[in-house]
């Protein structure tokens, strides 16, 4: 438990004092420049995670390519070459057979007519994100930036727009945190079958458009002996698109200069990826004046190599695709989700403001932070649901954000019946108003009742215990105090009838009072 007592404050006060002595006899003291990184692991390894992430614990981040022009689902690019999917099904149906009709022509079919990213981050603003990620490449290899080494790419086909640099002024200038996503680590694997042909029926044998040279820059060359079609990373990939990949993210870490980034995957291409991730956090200091505040995340989730190489300690941004975690983890991590599908489908249905609401009191009660994907229609704008969804979110965080942002865990996440798994790819289940979520900030602790359809609660983590009474409860968004009282089983708290809240409420304890030992009143 924290114990806030004389003598934690005195040692605190003590080591303060220590620091600002030897930090003072250092060249730019307790300012000193941060140290600059290179590819190795022990170099990486000095890596912390800068407190603007830690205190923001809200994003929302935006999936949109041309996969919403057809708007039936993820992986829109390389599925419709997979003879028989559904994907491909429905590309025969309403725009021809692969060999004549390409992924290249429904690039061309995306205009982005009525993107407004001022309007989009004033929105996403009023949700309470406090970051805003725009995806920059997926796998299909299309680059939405005005790239300098790759000819494919929204300036120059489909939208006409540098929809990433359209982005980034809008985010600025909302004053809010500023991210990218990189998807291109597959690519190589992944269009692999734009390359080949039916195996059976009136096409057979005909090849996909993929072959065609004059395509080559967005499908990838025909290289001899390439026998990786899957959707991992290449695990032997030619030199040369390795060094196309690095060259494409370097130009995106310098034009745009992303307060964060997300490689979907491990560390890609071994050293090549390493120190690669070292450009980035050094390109991020020379552009703070010393100090480095990016932020990137990478996933465990590696499969062996198939994904890159996971964390080893502390050397980016542990990041759960879809997941949570079932205890509070060491260091900051983040949880990316969708409210929906990964982009934009026709007919699409999203979580319920209640249950993102959930998510996010889990996550942050647990050292962690929730990116939200809210994706775009083709056209750029939103459908209405979605905008109903994030009003929701924001009227609750309006009332409740004081025990969200800025926090830290407690000693223990919190209580009740309802159990989280942790790991990737798993949906949460509905918190109950009996499941209850602690954060602190200084020394007011935060308990979030999960649900509102009671009038009471008893909380066994403030049960009586010598180092906690309790001075007083009150609840965000109500006047006055809570009649509550400390027993042996529980912290028994009576809630008022109309709620300032729906979905969770933010009891704020504060302060908690430690009572000083007789034997030390006179210290």
């Amino acid at each position: 438990m924290r114990k806030f007592c004389i003598f934690s404050q005195m040692a605190e006060l003590f080591l303060l004092c220590v620091v600002v002595v030897l930090f003072s006899a250092v060249p730019g003291g307790l300012h000193a420049q941060q140290k600059t990184f290179d590819g190795s692991w022990e170099s990486l390894g000095r890596y912390s995670c800068p407190d603007w992430f830690r205190d923001a614990k809200f994003g929302i981040w935006t999936c949109w390519n041309p996969y919403t022009v057809p708007a039936v689902g993820d992986w829109y690019a390389r599925n419709m070459y997979i003879e028989g999917s559904a994907h491909y099904k429905f590309h025969i149906k309403n725009y021809g057979h692969p060999s004549k009709v390409g992924y290249k022509d429904i690039i061309e079919m995306w205009k982005g007519e009525n993107f407004d990213p001022d309007n989009l981050v004033d929105l996403f603003k009023e949700a309470g994100a406090k970051y805003i990620v725009a995806m920059a490449a997926h796998h299909d290899n299309f680059d939405l930036w005005n790239s300098k080494h790759h000819e494919w790419n929204s300036v120059n086909h489909g939208p006409r727009q540098n929809i990433i640099g359209k982005w980034e002024a809008a985010v600025r200038k909302s004053g809010l945190r500023w991210g990218v996503t990189s998807h291109l680590e597959r690519s190589w694997n992944w269009l692999a079958v734009s390359h080949g042909a039916d195996k059976k029926g009136e096409f057979a044998g005909v090849s996909y458009d993929g072959v065609d040279p004059k395509y080559a820059g967005l499908y990838f060359k025909e290289y001899a002996g390439h026998k990786e079609d899957n959707y991992h990373y290449a695990m032997n990939p030619p030199r040369e698109v390795i060094e196309d990949y690095v060259r494409r993210i370097k130009d995106l870490i310098d034009q745009h200069k992303p307060d964060l980034f997300y490689f979907d995957g491990g560390i890609p291409f071994g050293e090549t990826g390493r120190k690669l991730l070292a450009y980035y956090y050094n390109t991020n200091i020379a552009n703070h004046g010393g100090k480095l505040e990016a932020v990137m995340c990478i996933k465990n989730y590696v499969h062996g190599g198939f994904h890159g190489d996971g964390l080893r300690g502390d050397v980016a941004v542990c990041d759960v695709e879809s997941g949570q975690s079932d205890r509070i983890k060491d260091l900051p991590w983040q949880t990316d989700t969708s409210i929906g599908d990964w982009f934009w489908t026709k007919g699409c249905k999203y979580s319920s403001p209640k249950y993102v609401i959930d998510q996010l009191i889990d996550i942050v009660s647990k050292n962690g932070n929730l990116l939200l994907n809210v994706p775009p229609r083709a056209d750029g704008t939103l459908d209405d649901n979605a905008v109903v969804l994030l009003k929701e979110i924001g009227k609750w965080l309006k009332v409740n954000g004081e025990g969200i942002y800025g926090t830290r865990p407690y000693s223990v996440f919190g209580e009740g019946p309802t159990k989280v798994s942790g790991g990737y790819f798993t949906r949460m289940a509905t918190l109950t108003a009996q499941d209850f979520r602690f954060t602190t900030k200084g020394d007011t602790v935060y308990v979030f009742v999960c649900g509102t359809q009671t009038d009471k609660v008893a909380i066994k983590t403030f049960a009586e215990k010598i180092y906690y009474r309790i001075k007083s409860v009150s609840m965000l968004g109500a006047e006055g105090e809570l009649k509550f009282e400390q027993k042996d089983d529980a912290l028994h708290v009576v809630l008022p009838e109309t709620k300032p809240s729906q979905h969770a409420i933010c009891l704020k304890i504060t302060p908690i009072l430690i009572p000083v030992p007789e034997s030390l009143k006179d210290f």
